[in-house]
């Protein structure tokens, strides 16, 4: 507890004040809410409604914070250029996803896929954007080249910049942190920059989809920080996604509000807080696959808080009858994309040659 002052002239502090004084409208049902008396695994009827009625009622507040999507309009996707690469062929392509709106994306295609197989849509986090996902460019966080290493095991790969980042981050003086500037804008047109790059990733999916070297049935997400976040929404709003790996976020908005300078213009949703918890929508993503990455030393979002998060959607999984298909892979290090288990975990479910998962 934060020590009340007389008077307070700090609008962190009255935040979360506010943050102490929030409850969760409708949290996530366990088995004694429910009013079951069977284990935390037993495959009980009676939860089985109470979840299915409760995810309802949070998908539709998941849509009301949202708010409305653009209307549709035709991909035009056009390949820019080809490079040859060591084991793939990376394509600069370009789609349309709203009127005055393109996204530029790697796309990479494995050397020797003559038929539909498995694709994954890599979204970067902050930083360079797509370039840092495939490789081109480097910076301080390691090992972030994932959507480079998953198209080397196989896999098609689109990898788009999302808003503000890479070819469509926009100039801003040093002091401006794109993000939050282009919040401003969208809050004074009446919408928000998160629901605009999940838009934008759903026209992605369409992209992989219509693709002939993918199976639609195989198509997988995986993102680290802000890519984590898109991720967890996506795959919890679009089913097209078939398995999903969260590196580097999955915890708990109320925790992460806690820290200063934690979360940026892109990653929230005006009233989400007591609305939404990270482990609402991993419930909404049961019973898909689901892997979760997190670092021992991730002070952004930590282990611990994931860990207590991931028991909860674990029940979830179980009660779906999908307990294999949710995995929490906490790591020795920092905020950084793992890989060891995710790389098996979407072989298993979606991968190229005999993958064993359900397709």
């Amino acid at each position: 507890m934060l020590p009340v002052p007389d008077r307070n002239y700090s609008p962190w502090y009255s935040w979360m004040v506010r943050l102490g004084e929030t409850r969760h409208v409708d949290p996530l049902p366990t088995r004694a809410s429910a009013g079951s008396e069977h284990s935390e695994h037993s495959d009980d009827s009676e939860y089985r409604q109470v979840l299915a009625d409760w995810k309802s009622r949070c998908r539709a507040r998941l849509d009301a914070l949202l708010g409305p999507m653009p209307e549709r309009v035709p991909l035009r996707l056009e390949t820019l250029e080809s490079v040859e690469c060591d084991g793939y062929r990376r394509d600069k392509v370009v789609f349309d996803t709203e009127v005055m709106m393109s996204v530029p994306a790697f796309l990479l295609v494995p050397h020797g896929r003559v038929g539909p197989g498995p694709a994954v849509l890599a979204a970067h986090g902050h930083g360079p954007g797509k370039s840092e996902a495939c490789g081109l460019e480097r910076t301080g966080t390691p090992n972030a080249d994932y959507g480079h290493q998953l198209a080397e095991r196989g896999y098609v790969v689109l990898a788009p910049d999302m808003r503000c980042f890479g070819e469509r981050l926009d100039w801003n003086p040093e002091d401006h942190y794109a993000c939050d500037t282009n919040l401003v804008h969208a809050v004074m047109a009446g919408l928000n920059p998160l629901a605009e790059n999940l838009w934008d990733l759903g026209r992605a999916l369409d992209v992989l989809e219509s693709h002939p070297l993918v199976d639609p049935a195989r198509i997988g997400m995986a993102g680290l920080s802000y890519g984590g976040t898109v991720t967890l929404f996506l795959a919890a709003i679009d089913e097209r996604v078939a398995t999903a790996v969260v590196s580097g976020y999955f915890s708990s908005w109320a925790e992460s509000h806690k820290m200063p300078w934690n979360m940026c213009g892109s990653q929230v949703l005006p009233g989400m807080l007591g609305q939404l918890e990270h482990v609402d929508l991993g419930a909404l993503i049961s019973p898909r696959p689901l892997l979760i990455e997190s670092g021992t030393h991730d002070d952004l979002f930590p282990a611990t808080v994931a860990a207590a998060e991931v028991e909860r959607l674990g029940v979830v999984y179980e009660s779906d009858g999908a307990g294999d298909r949710l995995v929490h892979d906490v790591f020795e290090g920092i905020h950084e994309w793992h890989g060891v288990e995710a790389f098996r975990f979407l072989d298993h479910w979606i991968g190229p040659g005999d993958a064993v998962g359900s397709r």
